[in-house]
């Protein structure tokens, strides 16, 4: 990252000298999960757009891909009411889905969708910290698990857990496409005083959970936790431009990609990536309504 920036950023939450109760911090921790089934509740289906762009990103998802080759078992973690899945499965006629969700509210939705068949798509609750994924799921079986926003819902004492998880399901060779929050993001400097839980650990104001990633913690969770081959690990940033009020802004996000070996001698099939690239390149948002500093 440019060091200004790096250096602007710190010194902004640097200003944020104060802390949460322990009782409220245990609360907030423990309860992710209702907290965001009351978001569901509140607003049902109506707050995220399709996510159509998913495969612009991952080619991993796009019809004739090698895995398309073999009918790919997909499994999305945190599907909420399908903004990932419906687009996916109406691009790739051949491709079958699990969708999991701690919130019961969000996975009846997914099963309520016009666009849901079970001989296509199987939607569960599932807590992946501690609700173990092959309870459902046949162990390595899975081509890819779409993880896009979810892992930064997630207290950081309960992560690696998570990927623990993640890692039973795969199949060798099988990746993890991620998407997220990323360290000094905009929203993680709007924060007000009060809500900051632990290092890069916030809570919104309706109680959900937000972590902003850095690189290095994707690699110590997936690389050195997991066991996981990096094959892409970097900060995308997103600019919106405010023309009327003359305001820059930054959002900063985490993408990567990594990989479960094919063998014992941890043989793969990409060439592995700089475990610290960086996308310089901006994208340019004009006062874009859609771009949310809320939630993704």
């Amino acid at each position: 990252m440019d060091n200004s920036f790096v250096a602007n950023s710190q010194e902004t939450l640097a200003r944020d000298t104060s802390s949460v109760s322990e009782f409220w911090q245990e609360k907030y921790r423990n309860e992710a999960g209702k907290n965001w089934d009351k978001f569901y509740n509140r607003n049902k289906t109506n707050f995220f757009k399709d996510r159509h762009w998913t495969d612009r990103e991952f080619e991993e998802l796009r019809p004739g891909h090698v895995f398309s080759e073999s009918k790919p078992v997909l499994l999305e973690l945190g599907c909420g009411v399908g903004n990932f899945i419906w687009p996916l499965i109406e691009r790739n006629k051949d491709i079958r889905v699990y969708a999991c969700d701690f919130s019961p509210r969000a996975v009846n939705f997914v099963k309520a969708n016009e666009n849901y068949t079970e001989e296509r798509c199987t939607a569960f609750v599932c807590d992946i910290t501690q609700d173990r994924l092959v309870d459902t799921i046949p162990p390595h079986s899975v081509d890819i698990v779409s993880s896009i926003y979810v892992l930064s819902a997630l207290p950081p004492e309960k992560q690696a857990a998570a990927i623990s998880n993640i890692v039973e399901i795969l199949k060798p060779g099988g990746r993890v496409l991620l998407r997220d929050y990323g360290l000094y993001d905009l929203a993680q400097l709007r924060f007000k005083a009060g809500h900051k839980l632990d290092d890069n650990l916030y809570v919104r104001q309706d109680g959900t959970l937000s972590y902003y990633f850095s690189t290095e913690r994707l690699h110590e969770l997936f690389a050195r936790h997991g066991g996981l081959i990096e094959h892409e690990n970097k900060y995308v940033f997103k600019k919106l431009v405010n023309a009327k009020k003359g305001i820059d802004s930054v959002r900063v996000f985490v993408q990567a990609r990594f990989q479960a070996p094919l063998d014992a001698t941890g043989d793969n099939v990409l060439a592995p990536a700089n475990a610290k690239s960086i996308d310089r390149n901006y994208d340019i948002v004009i006062d874009d309504p859609t771009v949310s500093l809320s939630n993704e």
